[in-house]
């Protein structure tokens, strides 16, 4: 039997995958039957050495694989037996493999996200390998899942710096009455009232003409801010929050050494 997730609670168990082991007992898994032909394939596509047939699980080279990789995922027992537990385990690393594979490599059409390392699973990853320059051989091993995993989280660290772009509109402008308005209404609205006793020509047009008139005293310096809380863009630079990106995290959980 094998796991299988919905979406939202694959993206929890995806965010709590750490590259030595995993922890999916929280997670409710759909009872599912792999064939033997289905689960031997993921077996090969994870980098293990399995013939792919409809052969019982049985044979002496199976049971190694599997019995490797449960040793990778600290499966207990490690018997080379395809329980339940096992086939889970497998399923989600297949199923995190897919969602980085649609992340880094983009293919297209995305992958489905299955329990199933089939054919365009395996096009993806050989595509991904042919990006990097390496062998395509259509299998992801171990280290070549522990560099997909390093860029997706690349990939998922960037949207925190993208909004800078997105207030464009007010990207210009607000940035600089944010420094003077936070600064001159505190100490300038004060002096405003104080245009009358200072200059009394200029307080007849303080409404407009302060800036024309501020000139000519010799208080200019403490007319001039009076003109720069003007800009009512003051709410401008708080309305560009940053956004979280809704990118399910999808980090492939890499088996610890065997050794």
């Amino acid at each position: 039997m094998w796991c299988g997730f919905g979406k939202s609670s694959f993206t929890v168990a995806a965010a709590c995958l750490i590259s030595t082991s995993m922890v999916i007992s929280n997670v409710t898994f759909a009872a599912q039957t792999y064939t033997p032909r289905q689960f031997r394939a993921v077996l090969r596509g994870l980098g293990y050495n399995v013939k792919v047939s409809d052969a019982p699980l049985t044979d002496a080279d199976t049971k190694k694989a599997i019995q490797e990789f449960q040793k990778g995922y600290k499966l207990q027992p490690a018997d080379g037996i395809a329980g339940p537990k096992t086939q889970d385990f497998a399923a989600t690393t297949v199923k995190i493999l897919q969602a980085n594979l649609n992340l880094v490599a983009k293919p297209n059409p995305p992958l489905p996200r299955n329990q199933y390392y089939g054919p365009q699973t395996e096009a993806a990853v050989r595509q991904y390998q042919k990006k990097l320059g390496l062998q395509e051989t259509g299998i992801a091993d171990l280290a070549l899942r522990q560099r997909l995993d390093q860029q997706a989280r690349e990939i998922l660290k960037q949207p925190t710096a993208a909004p800078a772009t997105q207030p464009s509109p007010g990207a210009t402008t607000s940035p600089a009455p944010t420094s003077t308005p936070r600064t001159t209404p505190t100490a300038k609205p004060t002096p405003t009232p104080t245009s009358t006793p200072r200059t009394t020509p200029t307080a007849k047009p303080t409404p407009t003409a302060t800036p024309r008139t501020t000139p000519t005293p010799t208080s200019t310096p403490e007319a001039l801010p009076t003109a720069t809380p003007t800009p009512t863009t003051e709410a401008s630079p708080t309305a560009t929050p940053t956004i979280t990106p809704d990118l399910s995290p999808t980090t492939t959980p890499t088996p610890t050494p065997r050794r």
